[in-house]
């Protein structure tokens, strides 16, 4: 009997697979150096944790309303209007089992089969997949290292057809750390507004931002915009509570309804107790996701200045999130042990197998001349790791 055709286009998770093959070297008694981490390595709030025990033993543990509790949901409009300056309603907020379910959400609600939905690379590597799971079509564009990972408006205009149903915007940008300024922000929706399409705006990464530089949401240039704008967020970044698994939408009231309907026969409501405790990470302060981001941001000079100290490697300065996009592009062609290295997946391989260090093949991302390191990790384990790799391509390319 045959299984899903659709279902088998779907490819596995690069950066789930990097870190399956770090964990079977570590089984063996292997110290393997990670930078394949999506999520801080800090540890949830004690006030947080203290809200989720605080609902356990208050019994708040049965079923919610779909879309999120009451709270949480006003809790998140409140949000929206003290950090992006945009006034929503409880009814045009849906929370989540997390971000990407929120995604998931938002391509099954919008598409259409045949559709397309407009995708800057290097990308977040669920993108096109949960675009293929709505029977669309991923398109994509490319942004310039040498521009800073921008998008091209001129390259963007060439990608729009008559089936363009959406373009996704993720800054701060997963995996290069790009942070699009307003202008070009202006730019896309008003191609958004002349061609009637959508933009998803993906801003989990919102409160990751270094060098001084101001997050703006594209839903915040204007009414016209936000109309067309479903903006995507979450507390599992910013609050270090990537396992509690709460993202929300905030949209046009008839997608969220969609979307609700779609949620209310697939998950139904997000975990409850992960609510309350996201409840008191939105209500309280910010002192500890500002220590995280000073403490990124000293971790992302320290990589980005040895970075480009190491023979055939090199790298821009990211902005925002905490990945590093490491350029390869020397590294190809050369040879280790008799074999060409042809590919960032050879890289990757080379570099687990012998310097013990786990980074992400950039072809999972859109594109081979890349490999993404992260650095939400311990500055000792940067340095060690940093060492391994120089130590191995001195040696051995």
């Amino acid at each position: 009997m045959n299984l899903s055709i659709k279902a088998q286009s779907i490819s596995e998770s690069s950066t789930l697979a990097i870190t399956a093959l770090a964990n079977q070297l570590k089984s063996k008694g292997i110290n393997v150096i990670g930078f394949g981490a999506g999520e801080p390595d800090f540890d949830t709030p004690e006030y947080i944790k203290e809200a989720a025990v605080k609902a356990i033993k208050e019994g708040r543990t049965k079923y919610t309303p779909v879309s999120g509790i009451p709270e949480l949901k006003e809790a998140i409009v409140d949000k929206f209007e003290k950090d992006n300056n945009l006034k929503y309603k409880p009814s045009q907020i849906l929370v989540s089992n997390g971000a990407k379910h929120s995604l998931y959400n938002v391509m099954q609600a919008l598409c259409n089969p045949g559709d397309e939905v407009i995708i800057p690379t290097p990308y977040w590597v669920t993108y096109p997949e949960l675009v293929k799971m709505a029977d669309a079509i991923p398109v994509y564009v490319k942004c310039d290292p040498e521009k800073d990972f921008r998008i091209d408006i001129d390259d963007l205009k060439a990608k729009i057809s008559g089936k363009t149903k959406a373009i996704i915007i993720n800054s701060p940008n997963n995996p290069t750390g790009a942070v699009y300024p307003k202008e070009d922000l202006k730019e896309i929706a008003q191609l958004a507004l002349s061609h009637g399409f959508y933009i998803i705006s993906d801003e989990i990464y919102e409160e990751l931002i270094y060098d001084g530089r101001r997050h703006v949401s594209i839903a915040s240039l204007s009414d016209e915009v936000k109309e067309k704008t479903i903006v995507v967020n979450g507390v599992s970044k910013a609050y270090a509570m990537t396992g509690w698994r709460i993202g929300y939408a905030a949209g046009p009231e008839d997608v969220i309804k969609i979307m609700t309907n779609i949620q209310s026969h697939s998950t139904s409501n997000p975990n409850s107790i992960a609510q309350y405790a996201s409840l008191a990470a939105l209500r309280g302060n910010k002192d500890d996701v500002f220590m995280m981001r000073d403490e990124f941001e000293l971790r992302r000079n320290y990589m980005v200045q040895r970075i480009n100290g190491i023979k055939y490697l090199s790298c821009n300065t990211p902005h925002g999130a905490f990945y590093i996009m490491m350029n390869i592009q020397e590294l190809k062609g050369r040879k280790v042990n008799g074999a060409t290295i042809s590919s960032s997946e050879a890289v990757a391989k080379i570099l687990l197998e012998k310097a013990n260090v786990a980074v992400v093949p950039g072809d999972g991302f859109g594109t081979d001349d890349f490999v993404r390191l992260s650095y939400a990790t311990s500055i000792k384990n940067i340095k060690s790791g940093l060492d391994r790799i120089e130590a191995f391509i001195n040696s051995e390319v």
